[in-house]
This record gives C-alpha cells, sequence and structure tokens, in this order.
C-alpha cells in the first residue's frame, strides 16, 4: 500500500488482535468446547480458523469433527469470554502507540464481542488502557454487529464528531467492511487472524503490519 495519510479527528480501534492479542484465548475457548462435547483431539490451526469464519457467518461444521454446531457454539463462546480475563495481552507497544495519540485525535474502542461494557473496561483497565478511549462500544450495545456500521456511527456520535471525520483500525475483514459502510477512512492491520491477502481485497486505505505505525500516517 502506499503512503496514504490520514486527515481524522477521531479513531475507532477493533479489540482483539488489534488492541489485544487473543490466540491464546481463542485456543482455550476451543479445547474448552470440544472437551466439553467429549472430543479431545485437536488441531491448533482450527483455534484462529473457528473466531475468522464465525466473524464471516460461514459454517464451522467441518472444522469440529461432525459436532452439533449450536451446542459447540454455547461451550465456546462462553468459554472465550472467560478466557480473555486471564488470556489476552496487550500488543506490543499499544500503551505507547495510545498515549500518543490520545494528543492528537478523539480514541473509541469498537467490538465484536457480545459483552457488557463493563467487562472489556476491565480488561483494558487490567492493561492499564480504559484511560484512553473516550467511547467504547460492543455487540451487546447495538442490534447489528460489525460489518454493520451502527457500532461506528454511535461512537461517532459520543465522541460528537462527523463520521467521515474517523478511521476505524482493524485486523479483520468486518472492521473494514463496517468502516466502508459507516463512511470512515480504514486501516487494516496485520496482527490478528486474517492474512494481508484476506485484507487486501476489501480494499481499505492502508494495510499496517501493526497499530504502532500508525502515528506515520496521521496528517
Amino acid at each position: 500500500m502506499g503512503r496514504s495519510k490520514l486527515d481524522v479527528k477521531a479513531i475507532f480501534f477493533d479489540l482483539d488482535g488489534t488492541i489485544v492479542d487473543s490466540k491464546k484465548a481463542y485456543r482455550m475457548a476451543m479445547k474448552t468446547a470440544m472437551s466439553k462435547m467429549g472430543k479431545h483431539k485437536l488441531d491448533d490451526k482450527f483455534a484462529t480458523e473457528i473466531p475468522k469464519r464465525l466473524e464471516q457467518n460461514l459454517p464451522i461444521c467441518d472444522l469440529i469433527q461432525g459436532l452439533d454446531a449450536n451446542r459447540f457454539l454455547g461451550h465456546y463462546l462462553n468459554a472465550y469470554y472467560r478466557a480473555t480475563a486471564t488470556k489476552t495481552k496487550p500488543m506490543q507497544n499499544v500503551s505507547h502507540l495510545l498515549e500518543i495519540l490520545s494528543r492528537r485525535v478523539k480514541l473509541g474502542l469498537v467490538t465484536m464481542r457480545h459483552v457488557p461494557k463493563k467487562k472489556v473496561i476491565e480488561e483494558l483497565a487490567r492493561f492499564h488502557l480504559a484511560e484512553y478511549f473516550q467511547c467504547i462500544v460492543t455487540a451487546s450495545d447495538t442490534n447489528y454487529p460489525k460489518p454493520s456500521p451502527e457500532a461506528l456511527i454511535e461512537c461517532a456520535r459520543q465522541l460528537n464528531t462527523s463520521i467521515t471525520e474517523c478511521a476505524v483500525v482493524g485486523d479483520s475483514i468486518a472492521d473494514i467492511r463496517a468502516g466502508k459502510n459507516a463512511g470512515t477512512k480504514t486501516v487494516a492491520v496485520l496482527s490478528g487472524i486474517f492474512s494481508r491477502e484476506e485484507l487486501e481485497k476489501e480494499k481499505p486505505d492502508l494495510i499496517l503490519d501493526s497499530v504502532k505505525d500508525l502515528p506515520d500516517y496521521l496528517e
């Protein structure tokens, strides 16, 4: 991608794969769900394939050895949300990044996790990151999660900023599609579970290795 510059007043970050590394939580969730279904043979590569498909509403039956998908997902999501309390960790240098950005633009966080905002704040506070976000919107706060633009529009409203003066930063297809649907600038990062090839197809304004590179691209 070229060195496009972002002239924005607010930035909305995704959580998993962008601000925090959630891969251990994904693995724990898969292991727990499979165990509760009586299966113990695991293929570690499915640990990130499962959340990738769930985000895109794609079937996972071929990944879970013919188990009942609805029962599996119930166990999986419960285990995942519990695991995020202990198994996530902040991305490298993210605290320093947010400190720098918070002096220049308003910061919001928009996550597809279907949990109360309080849970996300507690996790961010564990890493001393909560103080940087002026707005946090979870899937529980909206009728439609990303790639719907609803959560981004709500975050812009709370920050009293025009949606066209905002950028969304995330590691997933849903993040980029939500940004485009809302009319924001879009920045894809390669720190999560989606590949460069998958993200390039969505034509974001920027693709960066991680969020720590973002200040170089702000006006």
